[in-house]
């Protein structure tokens, strides 16, 4: 199975290929994708992503894990999510969100095994 492409961002609003639902947030993964719910790990701007917003998609068999960090940049991803993915060999790239998905798609169009999860506002 490959990896979605991301087909639209904007604002508050996600596409993924194959998938009917527009997201606001979204964790994608070879084969599929769904809404991040942030509410789910009671995740919030700071401290940012935790190793339990990533464990679903870093169960999937990624290499590469892109984080979208908002638009603003607003969303931390503390060190420890950083580490939690890289002793599992799981590469990690937290970028701007216009810039994560550029990556994201970049790599899934080259067949890497990417999973992401993405937050489309600030």
């Amino acid at each position: 199975m490959s990896s979605p492409e991301i087909a639209s961002l904007s604002w508050g609003q996600m596409k993924v290929q194959g998938s009917t639902k527009t997201y606001k947030d979204c964790k994608v993964w070879p084969g599929g994708s769904r809404a991040w719910d942030w509410r789910e790990t009671g995740t919030e701007h700071s401290p940012g992503v935790q190793p339990a917003d990533v464990e679903e998609v870093a169960k999937k068999g990624v290499q590469t894990l892109v984080i979208g960090r908002g638009m603003s940049e607003a969303l931390k991803v503390p060190p420890s999510t950083v580490e939690y993915l890289e002793k599992q060999g799981i590469h990690v790239r937290a970028l701007q969100t216009e810039q994560a998905v550029k990556e994201y798609n970049a790599l899934a169009a080259q067949g890497v095994r990417v999973g992401g999860v993405f937050h489309s506002t600030c």
